[in-house]
């Protein structure tokens, strides 16, 4: 298999600290958020991870519409992620994910296969499986 795209991110300092992308594109401050204790005040990695699998999957629910007469169109998807972490039981910590999901122009039960089919090619997805419980909640507009 032929590598598709590659990204390089450096993080200094931890959660207090920031991240920068090599080719520039990418250059925040990371703050802890106040629910942890921290100053909140600048993105934090949960918030990147959020932005990043909510983009992702509404790309792979376009891509696997485009092969079917039920196309959904950039501005017909809507994901928002809701990623929190807690405490695992073993002294560390484990993320939470949930994805909202709302289509125009389908109705319901092809919303559904639609995001089931996204949810099994969302790279993002395929990285937290037998990880993460992922729910999702599908919606049509």
């Amino acid at each position: 298999m032929s590598l598709l795209y590659s990204t390089k991110v450096t993080a200094v300092g931890g959660r207090s600290g920031t991240v920068k992308s090599a080719d520039g594109l990418l250059d925040q401050p990371l703050a802890l958020p106040k629910a942890l204790g921290g100053k909140g005040g600048a993105t934090n990695p949960e918030q990147l991870f959020a932005a990043g699998y909510a983009a992702c999957f509404s790309n792979a629910v376009i891509h696997v519409t485009r092969a079917t007469s039920e196309k959904v169109k950039d501005k017909d998807i809507v994901v928002t992620a809701d990623v929190g972490m807690q405490p695992n039981g073993t002294g560390g910590f484990a993320l939470t994910v949930a994805l909202d999901v709302t289509i125009t122009g389908v109705d319901q039960a092809t919303a559904e296969d639609v995001v089931a089919k996204a949810h099994a090619v969302c790279p993002y997805s395929n990285a937290v499986k037998n990880n993460i419980d992922v729910a999702i909640a599908v919606s049509v507009n």
